[in-house]
């Protein structure tokens, strides 16, 4: 059932990704600086506000560096997210309690896709969970939620044998995306796997042998890396976690290591046209305050079997109404893409004018992959059925759209 004191829509207003162009650029006493700023000035970036951070948003054309991602490779500066760590001898059991998962039953080094939820059962954020050790989790969020994630986490956490250490400013964050990534890092000069052979003969072994959603401790010249195998692409691909200071020279080695094979810097651009197509929500237009799991199809995330109680499963447990609105993917034919924020409607000539809308697009573009646009939003049950033809007002002119399974784009394994 919906708590009426919470908002009535899927989602608390946030500034949409897909309009990164337009985001106004933030105070200069406000704002802050990846470790590799420098690098991405060289390389000609263009920049735009993201929480309170310049990112860049492209270096040459967003489908250029789509395209790289799909067929070749882009490496990806991420060093805006938050790492916040949890350590202590109570600290799985206190993940358990903070958080929709269930960390204590994760192996060392394994990483968990889950969710921070308000006591009413919303999400607060979209994390990801890595037992770096038996008492040691490194929680992944998103740069826009950093305080809150944090705050909550400590809030959470207060009563166990656990100490959060938010560690955000210790961490600079690289991911090399795209079929050829492991070729690339494999003949980075100076990348190791910690506790190989000293010459190095086993780290295709290893690194091939890593599987998706794990991780391992990694050397980069000599200093630690943590490299994982998660992305947010739909490509496969590696995130390496490092010191800033040790950033710079990591992503050079990884560019000059990668050209030969078609590497280029991408930017938040591509990324959020990549993702969209993988079908992957983003925080603040599929996700947020006014969100249940069940309704952005993350139910599965939630893990109601777990023993003990857990912020968010009293309301979790009761769920939303019946005709709450669920995320769907759309599928329309030509070239004029939806946006996040556009209307969807049930009829694309409607008798009434004035008929109200019966769901939102939250995020849209036209697919540089497969060449028409595609979208995902939120339409009641009644009309998120596979195969239904909805309407989108496009600037005054409405356009049918079909609804379709998630995700629009998957990639072909080896």
């Amino acid at each position: 059932m919906s708590d009426p004191s919470e908002p009535a829509g899927p989602l608390d207003p946030a500034g949409p990704l897909d309009s990164v162009d337009s985001a106004a650029p933030a105070e200069a006493a406000s704002q802050r600086f990846s470790p590799l700023h420098e690098a991405h000035l060289a390389a000609g970036a263009s920049f735009t506000d993201f929480a309170g951070w310049q990112m860049p948003v492209r270096y040459t054309s967003d489908l250029a560096e789509h395209h790289a991602v799909r067929t070749a490779a882009g490496l990806f500066d991420l060093s805006h997210m938050a790492e916040i760590v949890v350590l202590g001898p109570a600290a799985a059991q206190g993940l358990d309690y903070a958080l929709a998962g269930t960390p204590s039953a994760q192996a060392v080094g394994q990483a968990k896709y889950t969710l921070i939820l308000s006591a009413s059962g919303r999400v607060v954020d979209d994390v990801v969970v890595y037992r770096t050790g038996d008492d040691r989790f490194l929680i992944v969020a998103n740069a826009a939620n950093h305080e809150s994630a944090a705050d909550a986490l400590r809030e959470r956490l207060a009563d166990f044998d656990a100490n959060v250490y938010d560690e955000s400013d210790d961490v600079a964050l690289l991911a090399i995306q795209g079929p050829r990534a492991q070729q690339i890092l494999l003949e980075t000069p100076g990348f190791q796997i910690e506790g190989g052979h000293p010459d190095g003969s086993d780290v295709a072994e290893r690194l091939g042998a890593l599987k998706y959603y794990w991780s391992l401790a990694g050397l980069f010249r000599g200093q630690p890396v943590l490299v994982a195998r998660t992305g947010y692409t739909g490509e496969d691909g590696f995130e390496l976690y490092t010191s800033p200071d040790r950033a710079p020279e990591l992503w050079d080695a990884l560019l000059e290591a990668g050209a030969p094979h078609g590497l280029v810097p991408a930017g938040l651009a591509s990324r959020d046209t990549l993702r969209l197509e993988a079908g992957m929500p983003l925080y603040g237009q599929e996700l947020g305050l006014g969100t249940y799991p069940v309704q952005a199809g993350l139910g599965r995330v939630v893990n109601l079997s777990k023993t003990g109680d857990f912020v968010g499963r009293q309301a979790t447990e009761e769920g939303p109404a019946a005709d709450a609105w669920v995320l769907v993917g759309l599928v329309a034919e030509g070239k004029r893409a939806a946006r996040s924020g556009y209307d969807i409607f049930g009829d694309a000539a409607p008798s009434d004018a004035a008929a109200p809308p019966i769901g939102i697009i939250t995020s849209g573009a036209l697919s540089p992959t497969l060449g028409h646009p595609v979208a995902m939003g939120y339409l009641g049950p009644r009309h998120a059925r596979i195969g239904t033809v909805v309407s989108v007002d496009i600037r005054g002119k409405r356009l049918d759209y079909t609804v379709t399974e998630l995700p629009f784009y998957r990639r072909k394994k080896n």
